[in-house]
């Protein structure tokens, strides 16, 4: 069989660790950007906060200053000119050799914009105590036996983040036999269940949100009639009251449509997520913007927030036993010098990547600025211009993936209140007239009418359709559909009142 020879050419594009480490930087928030520079502090010693007196770029690298001298010749045994050890460390020290793909992996996030006149600004997250930890604590009081402590200790470490049990008790009961040497029936371990349920907050330890609701109507100190006839309507007819089938309702009940309203409003009044309440969400976050917008003289200016994000230097102790290991004439130095060559050139990539991610971001944001103008210096919605990431790309002269980068998870200042930075970016429709107008302006208008409709009569996705239509937008079922889901607003069947 003969042999045959070929050539092909294959052209690949691969990105320097750089230009990775960068990507990584420019899709964090300010507040994950601040923990990620904390952590490169810690892992990397030769990166350092700059307090004034950082050292120049020449010092790194450079020999004693003013040491212009001429190293003095060397020979080895056999007459030939020894090459200086020093030479020897630079030529032979590469980035390539002390960082692997796990030490690059190190360097995914952060980056730096604080002005020196800047002060510092805590922004304070609200702590909260565990619902679990709540329930133990409930548990301890209880007059119960070891192994019923045990129990429930096991069935409240089960519940979900809504405080819902959604683990079959058999499996459960397995659980225990298997892990804790416990063998009970299933009846004991729900009556350790029907014990947690009776704790704080109601609901707790439900299996269904239709479990969740009962307990919470059973729990009522007083019970009203309306209480008493939602107990009802709950326990049978939980699936006609989640489709909203009034009518069957009041028919089977043999009430009318006023004492339907006031069952109704009592049912309203539960949590159907006892253990994470509103509460406690809106204590536990904190939105920190990463671009500031003011409006002065009716011209936006913009801003980037980095007011907790610390200047950062190559640590002049590092720089200095760089250039004592290098000056070094013993091969034990080689080592070290290359180690601490290499955690220097990982910070400067590291400060490099964050000066770069300011840059960038300053350039798209005022961009956006730009294109945006009149809504930002108004406020006012309807000035929104249809904007998609291929606008500011063309723009900037940068790729998508770099804007879709920088627009990912940031949030926008305004004096019109703070939001997403990827809300600003829409789709564009033609009217009637031919203007092109935002999608989020048609569903402004979409909310409107929804918020106007008859609540005993909601209106149909075709009727949606049919009004957006009659004010000029000409859109599609479909599209409406979509856009009310992206809305978060329900079907007009689910939306109906009486």
């Amino acid at each position: 069989m003969a042999l045959k020879q070929s050539q092909q050419l294959k052209l690949s594009q691969k990105l320097l660790p750089q230009q990775i480490m960068l990507m990584k930087l420019l899709q964090l928030p300010t507040l994950a950007l601040e923990e990620r520079i904390k952590e490169e502090l810690e892992e990397n010693p030769a990166l350092e906060e700059d307090n004034g007196d950082a050292a120049t770029e020449e010092e790194l690298y450079s020999n004693e200053e003013g040491d212009d001298t001429e190293p003095e010749m060397e020979f080895d045994d056999s007459g030939e000119v020894k090459e200086p050890e020093e030479r020897k460390i630079n030529d032979e020290v590469g980035m390539e050799d002390y960082m692997g793909d796990e030490e690059l992996d190190s360097y995914k996030y952060e980056v730096v914009n604080k002005g020196a006149d800047d002060e510092s600004r805590d922004f304070v997250v609200a702590g909260s105590v565990d619902f679990q930890e709540m329930l133990i604590q409930q548990l301890g009081l209880k007059e119960v036996t070891e192994e019923e402590y045990t129990i429930g200790t096991y069935l409240i470490g089960c519940l979900d983040e809504d405080g819902y049990l959604r683990r079959e008790l058999d499996l459960i009961v397995d659980d225990l036999a298997f892990n804790y040497n416990i063998n009970v029936t299933v009846d004991a371990v729900e009556t350790v269940l029907k014990e947690i349920q009776t704790f704080d907050p109601p609901g707790i330890g439900a299996r269904s949100l239709q479990e969740c609701l009962l307990v919470q109507l059973e729990r009522k100190p007083q019970k009203t009639k309306e209480v008493i006839q939602a107990i009802e309507i709950i326990k049978h007819q939980m699936e006609e009251f989640s489709k909203k089938h009034f009518e069957k309702i009041m028919r089977r009940m043999e009430i009318n449509e006023e004492e339907l309203k006031d069952i109704i409003n009592e049912i309203k009044h539960l949590n159907p997520r006892p253990g994470n309440s509103d509460t406690r969400e809106s204590n536990a976050s904190a939105v920190v913007p990463d671009f500031i917008v003011v409006v002065n003289d009716g011209k936006p200016e913009l801003s980037i927030n980095g007011r907790n994000l610390p200047d950062l230097r190559i640590s002049k102790d590092y720089s200095e036993m760089l250039k004592e290991y290098t000056r070094s004439k013993e091969k034990s130095s080689k080592e070290a010098a290359s180690f601490i060559k290499s955690k220097i050139e990982s910070a400067s990539w590291f400060i490099e990547a964050i000066q770069q991610r300011y840059s960038t971001l300053t350039i798209c944001m005022q961009c956006i600025l730009e294109y945006q103008y009149e809504y930002f210096s108004t406020g006012d919605e309807s000035k929104l211009r249809p904007m998609i990431l291929k606008d500011i790309a063309n723009r900037v002269g940068m790729d998508l993936s770099t804007i879709s980068r920088m627009a990912n998870s940031k949030y926008v200042q305004t004096p019109y209140g703070t939001f997403l930075l990827k809300t600003l970016f829409s789709e564009s429709m033609s009217t009637d007239s031919g203007e092109e107008v935002s999608s989020r302006e048609i569903k402004n208008i979409l909310r409107d009418c929804v918020d106007n409709e008859d609540k005993r009569n909601p209106l149909t996705d075709d009727e949606l359709c049919a009004k957006l239509n009659e004010k000029g937008y000409n859109i599609a079922r479909r599209t409406v559909a979509k856009y009310r889901e992206q809305l978060d607003i329900p079907v007009g069947r689910m939306r109906k009142q009486i």
